[in-house]
C-alpha cells in the first residue's frame, strides 16, 4: 500500500514475472507441439527419401566398375551396414532376373515386387503416390495393409534392376507420443521455472519496493530514508540517484522555507511599518491639533481686541506660549525618539554615580512635588556606580518621575513617590513607585507604544505627550538592558536596569 496515494498494488512484480515466464514457456511448448504435428511427418518422409537417394548414389558408383557383380559382392558388407543403420531393404537383379544382391530383409517379397515392376504387372497396393520420376528411377510412396513405404526402383547403367525400400513407421503415432512427452516435461519445466522465477523476481522486486517506499516518504517531505542496497546494477544506480535527489530536495526545500520565512517576516515588518506610520501620522496630527487650535483661537482673540485689559492679554499670551512650548516639547521628543530607534543617536558609555544623578534631579523637581503634596522617599547616600549614558539615564528617570507625579493619588499613608535600588549581581535595578490606581493588566504592554495614554484626559491636563515611555523603551533597548512595570496593592512601580560592573 502506497502510504501517500493510498493506491494498492494489485499485481506485484514477482507475480507478473512468474505469469510472463509461465505464459512464455506454455506458448513455446504449444508452438513446438503444433510444429511437430504439422511438419514432423513431412520432415521424416523427406529424410527417408534422402537416405534412399544416398543409397542410390552408392549403387551408381558401384556400377561404374568393370565387373558390377564383383563390385557389388565386395561392397555387400557396406550395403548390409547401410541397410541396418537406416532400416533399408534393397534387392538387385541382373538382366536374367536373378538376385545379385539382397539385404536379406524381406528378400522374397521385394524380389516379387521388383519383378512386377520389370514385367509391368500391377502391384496390389492400397495407395500409390509418385514422389519423383526420371529416366533412371522412380520414387513413390505406397500403402498396403497399413504398411507405408518409400520405394525407389529403376535400372543401372549396366542394365541391372534394383529396388530400394524403407518403411515409414507410424510417424503420427510417434509424434503423438513425442507431443505428450513434450507436454509433460514442459509442464514440469513450467512449474519448476515458475517457482525459481517467483523467488528470483522477489529478490529483484524487493529493492524496487524499497525505492518505492523511499519515494513515498519523499512525497511526504521525509528525507531521512536512504537506499543502502548492495546492488551493483541499474537498481543500485537508481537508488544512488534517489539518495542524491533526496539530499538535493531537502536542501532546496530548506532554502525555500528559509526564504519564505524571511519573506513573510519582511512582509509583516512592512505591514507593521505601514500601520505604525499611519498611526504615527494620525497621533501627531491629533496631538498638534489641540495646541494649534488654542494658539489660533487666542491669537485671533488678541487681534480682535477681545480683552483690552493687560491682565487678560497676559493670560492669552501665557496660553499661547504654553501651547507653543508643548508643541516644541513634542517635536523634540519625537526627534529624540526617532534618533534612538534608527540608531543615529550615539550612546556615550561611561561609569557614573547613579545616586548622584537621581539626587540632583529630585532636588530640582522638589518644587513640583511639594506643590502636588507628594512625599518623596529616597536614600541620598552615594557611591553606587553603574555603566551607561548619564544623559539618557536621566531621561529615563525623568519620564518615570513625571508619570509618577501626575498619576500619584492620596492613600492612607498619603501621596508617596519612592525611589529604590536593588543589586542583582552585576545589575542594578532602579524602581520608581507612586501611590495610586493600578494600570489595567490588558494595557500593561501597550503603554510603551508611541502616543498611547491610559487616561487621555488627564494626560492632556498635565501636558503629557504620550511619547515618554516610548523613549524609555528605546533607550533601554539601545543599551541592551531591561525595563518594565508592575502593580502593587497601593500603587504602581516602574523600573529600569543598568550594568553595575
Amino acid at each position: 500500500m502506497n502510504k501517500t496515494s493510498g493506491k494498492k498494488i494489485n499485481y506485484p512484480l514477482k507475480w507478473q514475472y512468474t505469469i510472463i515466464f509461465a505464459s512464455l514457456m506454455a506458448g513455446i511448448i504449444f508452438l513446438t507441439i503444433l510444429l511437430s504435428s504439422v511438419f514432423l511427418p513431412k520432415y521424416y518422409e523427406y529424410k527417408k527419401i534422402g537416405v534412399i537417394r544416398n543409397t542410390y548414389g552408392e549403387l551408381i558408383q558401384t556400377a561404374k566398375g568393370s565387373s558390377v557383380a564383383e563390385s557389388v559382392t565386395s561392397l555387400s558388407s557396406a550395403f548390409d551396414d547401410l541397410s541396418m543403420r537406416n532400416n533399408i531393404s534393397m534387392v538387385i537383379l541382373n538382366d536374367e532376373s536373378k538376385i545379385v544382391y539382397s539385404s536379406r530383409i524381406g528378400e522374397r517379397d521385394m524380389e516379387m515386387v521388383l519383378l512386377g515392376y520389370i514385367l509391368g504387372q500391377s502391384i496390389p497396393y492400397d495407395t500409390v503416390r509418385i514422389i519423383e520420376q526420371n529416366d533412371g528411377y522412380v520414387i513413390r510412396k505406397t500403402i498396403a495393409l497399413d504398411n507405408e513405404y518409400i520405394e525407389m526402383y529403376g535400372k543401372l547403367d549396366n542394365g541391372y534392376s534394383f529396388l530400394i525400400r524403407t518403411p515409414l513407421e507410424s510417424i503420427e503415432e510417434s509424434a503423438s507420443y513425442a507431443n505428450r512427452f513434450y507436454l509433460l516435461t514442459g509442464l514440469a519445466g513450467i512449474l519448476c521455472g515458475a517457482v525459481i522465477i517467483f523467488f528470483v523476481s522477489g529478490r529483484i522486486s524487493k529493492p524496487i519496493l524499497k525505492l518505492s517506499d523511499i519515494s513515498a516518504r519523499m512525497v511526504d517531505l521525509d528525507f531521512e530514508a536512504r537506499y543502502d542496497g548492495p546492488d551493483n546494477n541499474e537498481i543500485g544506480l537508481l537508488g544512488e540517484n534517489i539518495n542524491i535527489m533526496s539530499e538535493s530536495l531537502e536542501k532546496a526545500i530548506s532554502e525555500l522555507k528559509t526564504a519564505n520565512a524571511e519573506l513573510k517576516r519582511d512582509i509583516e515588518k512592512k505591514e507593521k511599518a505601514q500601520e505604525e506610520h499611519s498611526e504615527f501620522i494620525s497621533n501627531v496630527s491629533h496631538e498638534l491639533k489641540t495646541p494649534i487650535s488654542l494658539i489660533q483661537g487666542y491669537a485671533e482673540g488678541l487681534k480682535e481686541g477681545v480683552s483690552d485689559d493687560p491682565e487678560s492679554r497676559d493670560y492669552y499670551l501665557d496660553v499661547i506660549i504654553d501651547e507653543a512650548g508643548k508643541m516644541n516639547l513634542l517635536v523634540k521628543q519625537l526627534l529624540n525618539l526617532d534618533q534612538l530607534e534608527s540608531g543615529y543617536d550615539k550612546i556615550e558609555m561611561e561609569r557614573f554615580d547613579i545616586y548622584e544623578v537621581i539626587s540632583d534631579y529630585l532636588h530640582s523637581a522638589k518644587v513640583l512635588s511639594d506643590e502636588a503634596g507628594i512625599r518623596i522617599e529616597f536614600d541620598e547616600s552615594s557611591g553606587n556606580y553603574v555603566w551607561g549614558d548619564p544623559y539618557r539615564t536621566e531621561t529615563v528617570f525623568t519620564n518615570y518621575f513625571s508619570n509618577a507625579v501626575h498619576y500619584c493619588k492620596e492613600t492612607a499613608a498619603g501621596k508617596i513617590i519612592r525611589v529604590s535600588f536593588e543589586n542583582r549581581g552585576n545589575i542594578l535595578r532602579v524602581s520608581v513607585f507612586n501611590s495610586g490606581d493600578p494600570i489595567p493588566e490588558e494595557q500593561m504592554d501597550r503603554i510603551w507604544d508611541k502616543f498611547y495614554k491610559v487616561d487621555k484626559a488627564r494626560t492632556r491636563e498635565y501636558g503629557g505627550t504620550g511619547v515618554g515611555l516610548s523613549i524609555v523603551k528605546a533607550v533601554q533597548t539601545s543599551l541592551g538592558m531591561g525595563y518594565g512595570v508592575y502593580n502593587t496593592d497601593d500603587g504602581v512601580v516602574f523600573w529600569f536596569e543598568l550594568e553595575s560592573k
